[in-house]
């Protein structure tokens, strides 16, 4: 069930956000605001970097913290920030949180994977070179 805080101060591009104290959010998870814009509202998302005590965080802005006021709602997502992934991604492009951004539609992709995870098992790297090809004719060509 998500938790709704206020937020409490608005630094550049983080926030400070206060919830009850049994229902504290966890480092990285998200936090999401609604902004009210001249051309309708926004969805920021934020992510969770520290405990600053008695119930308030310090979140990361993912977006521009333009019209953020002190008071206003803040939901904890209760999960991190996490990203589209698979097949269905492939010649798509996606802003930091996951959202399409090339107006295609949404993204084929039904996975998502929380952007900070645990690297790959060792025995699992390949240990051998091998050609990284990117698409683009120039960098491909340059650096073979």
């Amino acid at each position: 069930m998500p938790t709704v805080g206020k937020i409490t101060q608005v630094i550049g591009s983080t926030f400070d956000a206060e919830f009850p104290q049994e229902a504290l959010p966890r480092i990285y998870n998200a936090l999401e605001v609604t902004i009210a814009r001249r051309d309708g509202t926004e969805r920021l998302v934020g992510e969770v970097q520290q405990h600053l005590g008695g119930g308030r965080v310090r979140a990361v802005s993912l977006g521009s913290t333009d019209g953020m006021v002190r008071g206003q709602d803040v939901t904890d997502t209760g999960k991190p920030v996490a990203v589209p992934v698979g097949e269905g991604c492939l010649g798509r492009v996606f802003n930091v949180i996951g959202d399409t951004i090339d107006k295609g539609g949404p993204s084929a992709a039904t996975e998502r994977w929380p952007i900070h995870r645990a690297p790959p098992a060792f025995a699992d790297l390949a240990p051998k070179t091998e050609v990284f090809e990117t698409g683009i004719k120039v960098i491909d060509l340059l650096t073979p």
